[in-house]
């Protein structure tokens, strides 16, 4: 099982969330049987470290019940980065470029309109595909649903 787990699935590995409990357990049965390190590219990089801080952002303007402080997110992002340096849980990766605009403009076209899929699930979608993965984690509904249209396995 080759497993694309999406910013919402890390967000929750790192920060304590409300599905928090259930990304620990993937993550330890992940390692348990053997599977390849999470595939982590720019794309869910750049978007972790937005939704830290933007969970921040969510905590002083009341639309967040989870108090997420500054120290709370910068401690999340240093252990992201810690750990993506290692490479043992997670590796560093891209997807070839061209393939993947070329699965993400077949998968737009294919699905938005019909179903209304937001840029960053289809383009992890995208992603996952290209990189060769069989497995979608995440714990965001219209995520998992485009995975499981695209023919991936999902949590």
């Amino acid at each position: 099982m080759t497993v694309y787990a999406d910013t919402n699935f890390f967000t929750n590995l790192l920060v304590e969330l409300p599905r928090s409990a259930d990304a620990d357990l993937l993550a330890i049965t992940n390692r348990e049987q053997g599977s390849l390190p999470f595939p982590v590219c720019r794309l869910l990089n750049f978007e972790l470290i937005n939704a830290l801080q933007r969970l921040r952002y969510e905590a002083t303007h009341g639309t967040q019940k989870i108090r997420i402080t500054p120290e709370l997110a910068l401690v999340a992002e240093g252990q992201f980065a810690e750990q993506l340096a290692i490479g043992f849980d997670w590796r560093k990766c891209e997807p070839d470029s061209e393939l993947l605009v070329s699965t993400f403009n077949d998968m737009v076209h294919r699905h938005t309109a019909i179903r209304g899929f937001r840029t960053y699930d289809v383009l992890h979608v995208a992603s996952a595909l290209v990189l060769g993965c069989d497995t979608f984690w995440s714990f965001d509904k219209k995520a998992l649903h485009l995975a499981r249209l695209e023919g991936l396995g999902t949590i």
